[in-house]
């Protein structure tokens, strides 16, 4: 009988990854808290969250008993002429802890058909009240929204679609104005960034009709941050002249950056917001598009071709309905916010010992998340650098994945004082021996 390896190389087609080159994948088993356990019995920390969705922890007991609750009772309806209690108890929740202007909640599957549906929303809202001129989106320069074609569209300069471009809708980009800790030119970039906007609102303001950011952090494109102030300038550009805000927090939602959303923490109030990731936990697929009644009224009309003609086979699965319910409360009943501000506390005392080395630059932080970057001649998503320190993490036990020259920590909130001190630890002896690599 093949093994599990020879197996998973005969069948199966990894994400970002070319099978030529890349060594085979590493097998996990079971995970739990903040680690994987291999099917050798490796342990691996990890520090990235899967991808930014473990929220909790792996296997919480909590979360695994919510998933089992709700199996006993409904596992799946569909949700065009149905409804249930774990999507009326999950948007109910949701609601209260957005910003009061969002109340109407539209699920769907992960984070880029978050963004396609936010997309089509914004497109057909306008069309729907008899503007359609205003079709053109506006997005920020090396943001990464999602890999459908519509959230291929407006992550111009993520560096990622290259191969699609000649398909890709045309949008607008505007400069993003990335900073990071004792960056002196912050407030010149933000200028050009916001005079930008407004030169571009001035010669096409009838054609714009929504803009789309990842407030405060850039994910994919490289954990890029900028500053509340510019967040706050830029949405209050686009509601004095009647373009759609639009929220990407897919990555950031959900405690990540400190406080609950991103745009809590900003305090802005976007006509959109898309949800994904950390909205099960990491137990399953599940996302939400959030808007204002304002734009959910538009598209009331006794004609079909106002209707929003747009959904899933899985849109509000019960089962990840129940988890994300559960994974919410859990932010009250285990006080995960003042977890997270004590991870913010660890990651700043941190970065004073990595200031003082000469092996970084651009550090920046916000909430959970800490980044920096290396030298590198290349900054492309994977270059040899930026591989070789993921293997070098990984066989030190450590799910650390650089993203170009950018290494970045965005741990589960249930990691230990210890943990992170280990992880700590091995980044700093890797990064003073870089020559050596």
């Amino acid at each position: 009988m093949k093994s599990l390896h020879q197996q998973d190389k005969d069948l199966i087609w990894h994400p970002y990854t070319q099978h030529l080159v890349e060594p085979e994948p590493i097998l996990i088993e079971r995970a739990k808290g903040a680690s994987l356990f291999t099917s050798e019995g490796n342990e691996v920390l990890d520090l990235i969250s899967s991808w930014w969705t473990t929220t909790h922890g792996h296997s919480h007991e909590k979360l695994n008993q919510a998933i089992i609750n709700q199996a006993e009772k409904l596992d799946h309806v569909m949700f065009a002429g149905f409804s249930h209690p774990p999507a009326i108890k999950l948007a109910t929740e949701l609601i209260t802890v957005l910003p009061k202007n969002l109340k109407k909640v539209f699920f769907s599957d992960n984070g880029s058909t978050a963004v396609e549906v936010a997309i089509k929303i914004a497109l057909q809202y306008w069309k729907n009240r008899g503007y359609s001129t205003k079709n053109k989106l506006v997005a920020l320069d090396g943001g990464y929204h999602g890999d459908t074609v519509g959230a291929m569209s407006v992550s111009k300069g993520s560096g990622f679609f290259n191969s699609y471009k000649d398909y890709l809708f045309s949008i607008e980009v505007i400069p993003f104005p990335e900073t990071w800790i004792q960056d002196d030119e912050r407030l010149e970039k933000e200028a050009i960034s916001l005079s930008y906007f407004m030169k571009l609102i001035e010669e096409k303001k009838q054609n714009l009709c929504a803009i789309i950011i990842e407030p405060l952090l850039q994910g994919a494109g490289g954990m890029r941050v900028c500053s509340i102030e510019y967040v706050r300038k830029l949405s209050q550009i686009a509601k004095e002249n009647d373009i759609l805000l639009i929220f990407d927090e897919v990555a950031v939602g959900f405690g990540r950056l400190g406080e609950m959303f991103a745009c809590n923490k900003s305090a802005c109030e976007p006509d959109i917001i898309c949800l994904s990731k950390g909205l099960t936990a990491g137990y399953l697929p599940m996302a939400a598009t959030v808007c204002t009644d304002e734009i959910y009224n538009n598209f009331l009309s006794q004609k079909i071709h106002k209707t929003l003609l747009h959904g899933h086979t899985f849109t509000a699965n019960p089962l990840a309905c129940a988890v994300a319910h559960k994974s919410l409360k859990l932010f009250q009943e285990e006080q995960t916010l003042k977890k997270i501000a004590h991870i913010e506390k660890k990651h700043v005392d941190f970065s004073q010992v990595l200031l003082k080395t000469n092996s970084i630059f651009k550090l920046r932080q916000v909430g959970s998340v800490l980044a920096f970057d290396i030298q590198s001649k290349k900054n492309n998503y994977k270059n040899n650098l930026s591989e070789k320190l993921r293997f070098l993490f990984l066989s030190q036990g450590f799910n650390i994945r650089p993203i170009g020259s950018s290494i970045y920590l965005m741990p589960p909130y249930c990691i230990s004082d210890k943990e992170l001190d280990r992880t700590y630890d091995v980044i700093f002896k890797t990064i003073t021996s870089l020559p050596t690599i």
